[in-house]
C-alpha cells in the first residue's frame, strides 16, 4: 500500500505546517541574507534597535536554516520515516522517530524565535500572533495519539 495512503490525517496536516513554515522561513532568511540591510523585504534600517547585530545577515541565516531547513527536512523525514545518526542522537523520546522529536524542537524554535522578536522590537504584531499560533499548532499536531503512532518505532 502506499505510505502517504496509509498516513493519518494528522501527519498530512502536520507536513502541511512545517512546509507552510519552511517555505516562508527559507524566503524571507534567504532574502535577509541576500541583503542584511533588510530593505529587500521593505523593514527600515532602525528596526534592529537591540544592538546584538549590526545588521540582519545573522537572523536572516538562523531564520534561513533553522526555521527553513528545519522544518523542511522534518517533513521529507516525517514522509519516509528515513533514519538520521545525529537526529537518534539527539532524540530524547526513544520510543518514537527521530523526525517526530524535531517536530516538536521547531515549534519550540519557532515560539522562542517570535517572542524574541517582539521582546527586541517591543511590539508585537498580528504577523506575530499568527506565528506564535502556528508554533503552538505544530506541538499540538505532534502531540496527537494518530501522529505518535504513526512516528512509533516498531
Amino acid at each position: 500500500m502506499n505510505r502517504m495512503a496509509s498516513m493519518p490525517t494528522s501527519v498530512k496536516l502536520l507536513m502541511s505546517l512545517h512546509f507552510v513554515l519552511g517555505a516562508g522561513a527559507l524566503f524571507g532568511g534567504g532574502t535577509l541574507v541576500l541583503d542584511p540591510s533588510g530593505r529587500l523585504l521593505g523593514m527600515p534600517p532602525d528596526l534592529m534597535r537591540a544592538p546584538v547585530f549590526p545588521n540582519f545577515l545573522i537572523p536572516g541565516l538562523i531564520l534561513f536554516f533553522v526555521l527553513g531547513v528545519g522544518p523542511l527536512g522534518v517533513l521529507f523525514s516525517l514522509a519516509g520515516q528515513k533514519s538520521w545518526k545525529l537526529g537518534e542522537a539527539l532524540n530524547v523520546f526513544k520510543t518514537l522517530h527521530w523526525s517526530w522529536t524535531f517536530s516538536l524542537y521547531i515549534g519550540f524554535a519557532l515560539i522562542i524565535w517570535i517572542t524574541v522578536q517582539m521582546y527586541v522590537l517591543q511590539a508585537a504584531s498580528v504577523v506575530h500572533a499568527g506565528y506564535l499560533f502556528l508554533g503552538l499548532l505544530i506541538q499540538t499536531v505532534t502531540l496527537l495519539p494518530g501522529t505518535q503512532d504513526y512516528c512509533r518505532k516498531t
